[in-house]
């Protein structure tokens, strides 16, 4: 089992944001991207409003990260999940969601939402795992094709470090 560790930072200031962007426009045309396009999507980006961010890391190495912006009525919506290449398939991701619901409970967070594109099928796979269940459109982001929500319980077993 690998030992993950999970810590709030800004997300404005991680470097994890770029690559975010990068793989989403890299996948959703098909083919490499440059750093003049993501300079450009960050600039007309909408989706700035990200007060919880959290990274993973392994042996002091940044591995993901994952935001949650409030959506009122005790929902908060996650946003910007993403694991690097080289630490996919070793928990990374199961350990941000884990983290991120321990988060979002202790700031009174009952319903958890989120949208991805149907290109994105493993993450459509991890969100069903950890118990998101696929529900009707309840936003108007311009490129998501699923929505997921999870109702949040009082317990849960991993804390913030």
């Amino acid at each position: 089992m690998t030992n993950w560790t999970v810590t709030a930072t800004d997300a404005a200031r991680s470097p994890l944001n770029r690559e975010y962007n990068a793989e989403m426009i890299s996948r959703y045309w098909g083919r490499p991207t440059h750093d003049a396009e993501i300079d450009a999507y960050e600039r007309d980006e909408q989706d700035h409003d990200v007060p919880v961010f959290l990274v993973v890391s392994r042996d002091g190495e940044e591995a993901g990260c994952l935001g949650m912006r409030f959506l009122g009525d005790g929902a908060g919506e996650l946003t910007r999940m993403f694991v690097r290449s080289a630490f996919r398939g070793q928990g990374a991701a199961s350990a941000l969601l884990t983290a991120m619901e321990t988060e979002a409970a202790e700031r009174g967070i009952t319903t958890l939402r989120l949208d991805t594109r149907g290109d994105l099928v493993e993450a459509r796979s991890l969100y069903a795992k950890h118990g998101f269940v696929e529900i009707g459109r309840y936003n108007d982001a311009e490129y998501a094709d699923h929505w997921f929500e999870k109702r949040l319980t009082s317990a849960h077993p991993v804390a913030m470090s």
